[in-house]
């Protein structure tokens, strides 16, 4: 697959050369961090002697209100090392069918696991109906697989699931005999969007991934947060993976200050997508979804006929973004300020101006 971003090389620019809206994945630790990093206390992680790291696991477990944590290198093994901890070879597990875990994850739980996935329908917000998921619970018949394990996810596309959807889904799964994963991964967003607790959010969920790389500004890692067994299937499974590594606590350390010092600056970014997404909206050539913009993510169809020319000057103007669609994504981060967005309406305008 070709990288439309290889001919610009900017692995070679600084990233401060560009005004980047492709994700929230790609801010650089501040120097804070960086110090934090350095001043790690460190040890083998394999041996459960990295202290950084033990540190960080049980302050995220007390954050969202559950037993243990444990710290992962990525998202999608924090999410695969979950899904495999609830269900052995055979089993199945309910995903809503535009969730990251269903489409962005190669299908990890089926190749490497065994488990079947079965996708349920979603609403317009990302949503899933209660009567369609337990529609998809399988009888206790040797023809189907066994059904074990809700995937839910929180946020979608930039919108926050209302809790008591999430908590009406669970309960009704629970009451089934399932198991609650939520992909978390934009938990944070959530919890500054609708002003509930971590640990209201988490409350009716058996175990929840988080990122700290994405809106937290951490270079890597994921916690995987639930109860003392769970996590201790996991640590397992994250041996198997090859999750296990040693002197992590200079990551952990970075995790440890995103939890402690970027969780209330989301507000920014959040502040920042929905300016950016008012000011696009004045774009004549654009249809913009104002009413997506809850979080840290701008929304907007561009019409076929000006898609390769608005990529194109966008780059010219050093302004990162994926391939315009007629879903586009603009992602405000802790490396997006409020002069890079009116900057960047202003470019959008220009070009639909003299149009």
């Amino acid at each position: 697959m070709t990288n439309q971003y290889a001919k610009l090389n900017i692995s070679k620019k600084k990233s401060t050369d560009y005004i980047d809206f492709r994700s929230d994945t790609v801010t650089l630790p501040t120097e804070e961090m960086f110090q934090a990093m350095v001043g790690a206390k460190l040890g083998d992680d394999v041996y459960g002697e990295d202290r950084e790291a033990n540190e960080l696991q049980v302050y995220t477990a007390e954050l969202l209100g559950k037993e243990a944590a444990l710290f992962f290198p990525t998202g999608t093994q924090s999410n695969l090392s979950a899904i495999l901890s609830h269900c052995q070879r055979g089993d199945e597990v309910l995903i809503g069918r535009e969730y990251h875990t269903n489409v962005y994850e190669a299908h990890g739980a089926s190749v490497l696991g065994g488990v079947g996935i079965c996708t349920i329908d979603t609403n317009h917000r990302g949503s899933v109906c209660v009567k369609d998921m337990l529609a998809q619970i399988k009888a206790d018949d040797p023809h189907f697989g066994i059904t074990k394990l809700l995937c839910l996810e929180n946020t979608v596309s930039g919108r926050v699931q209302p809790q008591e959807e999430i908590n009406e889904l669970s309960d009704a799964a629970h009451a089934r005999g399932l198991k609650v994963h939520l992909d978390g991964a934009r938990l944070f967003n959530a919890h500054i969007h609708s002003g509930l607790s971590l640990k209201d959010l988490c409350y009716s969920l058996d175990s929840i991934s988080i990122c700290l790389s994405k809106g937290l500004g951490a270079p890597a890692g994921s916690l995987l947060v639930g109860d003392i067994d769970t996590i201790r299937k996991a640590k397992r499974l994250r041996k198997i993976l090859g999750g296990g590594m040693r002197q992590v606590g200079v990551l952990a350390a970075c995790g440890m200050y995103a939890l402690q010092n970027n969780v209330t600056r989301l507000q920014n970014d959040h502040d920042n997508a929905r300016r950016l997404t008012q000011g696009l909206s004045k774009c004549k050539g654009l249809q913009v979804g104002i009413d997506e913009a809850q979080t840290n993510m701008t929304f907007f169809h561009c019409p076929q006929e000006h898609r390769e020319g608005m990529q194109a000057f966008l780059l010219e103007n050093n302004i990162l973004v994926h391939s315009l669609s007629s879903a586009s994504r603009l992602v405000c981060h802790l490396d997006i300020t409020k002069a890079d967005v009116d900057f960047t309406v202003q470019v959008f305008q220009h070009y639909f101006n003299n149009k």
